[in-house]
């Protein structure tokens, strides 16, 4: 049985209907700060949100360190929206089984297979990024976020990403029993489009939604892509037919 035949079940019974608790989960070499416009969207709204900072530079911290991090975070709250970028989509699932979470959403997430690392996966799926003259870190990774922001990114996220956690076994034998969503960037320069959306249908039997943006689309579409996350609740919250 493949990963995507468990993405794809019925909501739970949830807590109160329209709110909930979002934890996000940053990228390979970022930090919790790229979520917090999507965060502050979130908040006006009345829901609560954590994004941590991963243990991205200490190469004794693997998978499960990830993990424990956010769900430390998100404490004992229930009914948990747990929401991951790129790297992310490794971590997520671990988070997601742990704390009972209602919902599951990547945002150009990788999405892994059972025991496999992420550098296996970039190998079994044929990844390649786009072909750009410039392939620095702000043309591939920012080059349609607002400059003010690119900076601030580039300075606050430019931390070493050890090689540990992209080189384990992804420790699932199965995509957990959770409702998951998965939205791709079609202006994405590192995870190409055509690349990611086949990838999550073929994983998850998921057709991805699609956001007008680059790879972090947190800061360059941040009230768009939070009116996706809530939506995301909202649609789950809708009571079913009689």
């Amino acid at each position: 049985m493949g990963v995507g035949q468990q993405a794809c079940i019925s909501p739970r019974p949830t807590g109160p209907p329209g709110v909930s608790t979002f934890a996000f989960i940053h990228g390979a070499g970022d930090v919790g700060w790229y979520w917090h416009l999507v965060e502050a969207e979130l908040r006006a709204h009345g829901h609560v949100t954590v994004a941590p900072d991963l243990p991205v530079g200490d190469d004794r911290a693997g998978l499960h360190a990830y993990a424990d991090v956010v769900v430390e975070a998100i404490g004992g709250r229930s009914d948990a929206v747990v929401v991951a970028q790129s790297f992310g989509g490794y971590v997520a699932p671990l988070v997601a089984e742990r704390v009972d979470a209602r919902l599951l959403v990547l945002v150009a997430g990788m999405v892994p297979a059972p025991h496999e690392s992420a550098v296996e996966m970039f190998a079994a799926t044929g990844w390649q990024p786009a072909a750009v003259e410039d392939a620095s870190t702000r043309a591939v990774f920012y080059h349609d976020v607002p400059s003010d922001l690119a900076d601030e990114a580039l300075r606050r996220g430019g931390r070493q990403q050890s090689e540990t956690p992209g080189k384990q076994p992804w420790p699932l034998d199965r995509w957990p029993a959770v409702p998951t969503h998965a939205i791709i960037c079609r202006h994405d320069r590192l995870f190409p489009m055509a690349w990611l959306r086949r990838v999550t249908h073929e994983r998850l039997g998921l057709v991805p939604d699609e956001i007008d943006s680059g790879h972090c689309p947190a800061l360059s579409r941040p009230h768009e892509l939070a009116d996706r996350l809530a939506g995301y609740l909202d649609n789950q919250d809708q009571p079913g037919p009689a």
